[in-house]
C-alpha cells in the first residue's frame, strides 16, 4: 500500500480533482467491478462529508460518505464505502475514522445498508445486523447498525 493521507471534507471543500478521483473509485468499484448498471451521482454528495484515501500521486485508493438518515437526527447513514486496495487495512482505518466522524456530529447509531459479502467486515467494528437480506440494485445487502 503505497502511503495515504486520510482527508475528511464537506462537498464544497472538495477540489476538483479530489471529486473526479472519488467518482473515478466508485465507478470503478460499483459500476464496473460489480457490473451494476445505476446513478451514482444520487444527489446526496452535496449535503454528505466525504472521507477519503489519497495516495501521493493524488488518486483516491478508499472513500466513504456520511449524512443525516432522513428525517432522523440521531441517526447518520454511512455510503458508497469503496476500497480500491483490499486486504491491507484501509477499509478499517476508513471505517474507523467515519464512526469518529459520525460521534463529531452529534449522532446516537449509525446506519448502513451493507453488501452481505462485507457483514464480516462491519462486524468487526461493532455494526450489527438488523434485517433480512434484500436486494439493492440486484445485489444482496442486509442493514446494519452501530449504537454510538
Amino acid at each position: 500500500m503505497d502511503e495515504t493521507t486520510l482527508a475528511v471534507k464537506r462537498f464544497d471543500e472538495l477540489t476538483t480533482r479530489e471529486l473526479y478521483e472519488i467518482l473515478a473509485l466508485r465507478s470503478k468499484v460499483f459500476v464496473v467491478e460489480q457490473d451494476c448498471a445505476y446513478q451514482d451521482p444520487d444527489g446526496l454528495d452535496y449535503e454528505s462529508i466525504h472521507l477519503f484515501a489519497m495516495r501521493l500521486d493524488g488518486s483516491v485508493s478508499a472513500y466513504a460518505r456520511l449524512h443525516w438518515k432522513n428525517g432522523d437526527s440521531g441517526t447518520v447513514r454511512l455510503g458508497r464505502v469503496v476500497s480500491g486496495e483490499r486486504g491491507v487495512g484501509l477499509g478499517m482505518k476508513l471505517l474507523s475514522a467515519a464512526i469518529g466522524e459520525a460521534r463529531a456530529m452529534g449522532a446516537r447509531e449509525i446506519y448502513i445498508e451493507a453488501q452481505c459479502y462485507a457483514i464480516g467486515f462491519y462486524e468487526k467494528a461493532g455494526f450489527t445486523v438488523t434485517s433480512k437480506p434484500f436486494l439493492e440494485d440486484g445485489i444482496p445487502h442486509v442493514t446494519m447498525r452501530l449504537p454510538l
